[in-house]
């Protein structure tokens, strides 16, 4: 493999030159022909019986050229742009310029990571809030607690009030005739929840169990199942009992049950008032490391490739959607119910994934500038961490983890923590214009190079 030319292109894109010849394309031409000889004829032969020489000159050797480019030029393309240290974020677009029998000649545009000119990073400020926890706090947590704990029990029936959870089965229909989704049995419905259309849960209130009856409601003009938007439907309820969601008593009986950890009320509480503190340190934490991390990003120079972002957009999109699947619905019926295209729903998530991309490479340049590694033991103490995590023996994890992503992974933490460890924590958040000034004297810009660039630099 041979770089014949490399040549810088504007938005971060690198476009090279490469020729495989020789021995490398000799062994890219067996290959073809190992793969190529069991469907080749010839006559007087059995199906891949030939001689090689024989079935080249019949078939003439172009036949497997072809299928030598394929075999070839990942491994050039890979050497290519690891000579030129070129640190790839999406595939290359490959062009065969030539090819004979003494080899190839292709092209390869890469879009790679691009260069970050950073502003001060070290000696910020940023708002840290101060953690106190109060006893209402910790009575709140309590009460969400005995809440989870909540079981249901049939009361005694009586007319249904706001809150209650209705047992009812319902049959709806729309001119007469049941519609599809619109008949269930034995669904318990909370009063007030806002499940059903506007006036299905307020048209129970008042009903005893046993009742039978019916109620007159119309689909919203946006529900997104075409034959019934704005279509006014009739529902027959059948109310079976009214339940109630009973919370267990505040006792020592039912502390131990939380947690073995807890033997009395007094005990709950105390764990409950940790358990508080250590959420609003963490939060306090993170207010703190996003408001130094922003205003590195606001310092910093850089043109982002849009692969990036739309990569990251993917991944903001995928996770919105798997949160949405935990409730029950899926995303394209989502963006139906709110009359959003999918392409204008992205949309929204472009701040965001510009940010985080932005975030990601200048901590990446704080890595490569202050030279930071890990250690044996740093990279071992994280395994084991996650094998914990997970409930896996560290020895397996190590086979399936990506090692190279994790020990960037830690580096990355490791800047965050140095920036945070040279920054002062204020005591109020800093106003606009404050804010404007911290930026504005944290301007003393650091070039970061995209890799290889220091090499081609030592050459010149």
């Amino acid at each position: 493999m041979k770089v014949l030319n490399q040549k810088e292109l504007p938005n971060s894109q690198v476009h090279l030159e490469i020729r495989v010849e020789g021995e490398e394309f000799q062994k890219g031409l067996d290959a073809a022909y190992r793969k190529n000889a069991p469907k080749m004829s010839v006559p007087g032969f059995r199906k891949g019986k030939a001689p090689k020489n024989l079935v080249l000159k019949t078939y003439g050797i172009g036949v497997l050229f072809d299928d030598a480019i394929s075999e070839t030029y990942p491994a050039a393309y890979e050497a290519a742009i690891t000579e030129a240290g070129i640190e790839p974020v999406e595939y290359p677009e490959v062009t065969v310029l030539d090819i004979n029998e003494e080899g190839y000649t292709f092209t390869a545009t890469v879009t790679r990571k691009p260069d970050v000119k950073l502003g001060e990073y070290r000696g910020l400020s940023a708002y840290k809030p101060s953690v106190e926890v109060t006893e209402e706090e910790v009575e709140e947590e309590i009460e969400a607690l005995r809440e989870r704990n909540a079981r249901l029990v049939e009361i005694e029936p009586r007319p249904v009030e706001q809150g209650d959870i209705a047992l009812i089965d319902y049959v709806g229909k729309k001119d007469g005739v049941p519609f599809e989704g619109g008949t269930a049995a034995g669904h318990q419905l909370e009063i007030g929840s806002g499940q059903f259309i506007a006036g299905f849960e307020d048209a129970i209130i008042g009903h005893t169990p046993g009742e039978t009856f019916d109620i007159n409601v119309s689909f919203p003009e946006e529900y997104p199942v075409e034959d019934l938007a704005g279509q006014p439907v009739v529902f027959t309820i059948t109310l079976h009992a009214i339940k109630k969601n009973e919370r267990p008593e505040l006792d020592d009986e039912f502390a131990k049950d939380v947690s073995d950890a807890y033997n009395t009320v007094a005990d709950l509480r105390e764990g409950m008032k940790k358990a508080v503190e250590e959420f609003k340190i963490n939060q306090a934490e993170r207010t703190f490391e996003d408001g130094l991390l922003s205003q590195i990003v606001e310092g910093m120079e850089v043109e982002v490739p849009q692969v990036l972002i739309d990569a990251k957009i993917d991944s903001l999109v995928e996770d919105f959607g798997f949160r949405l699947e935990q409730q029950g619905i899926n995303l394209d019926t989502y963006l139906a119910m709110i009359k959003l295209e999918k392409a204008d729903f992205r949309k929204n998530f472009e701040g965001s994934a510009i940010n985080a991309v932005k975030t990601s490479l200048a901590l990446e340049a704080i890595v490569k500038a202050e030279d930071i590694d890990i250690t044996e033991d740093e990279f071992n103490a994280e395994l084991q961490k996650i094998a914990d995590q997970v409930g896996i023996e560290v020895d397996k994890l190590a086979d399936m983890i990506d090692r190279a992503a994790l020990g960037r992974e830690i580096a990355v933490t490791k800047a965050v923590e140095l920036i945070k460890s040279t920054a002062t924590a204020l005591d109020t958040p800093p106003s606009k214009e404050e804010l404007a000034d911290i930026i504005k004297n944290n301007t003393t810009v650091l070039d970061i190079p995209a890799a290889g660039e220091e090499e081609k630099k030592d050459e010149e």
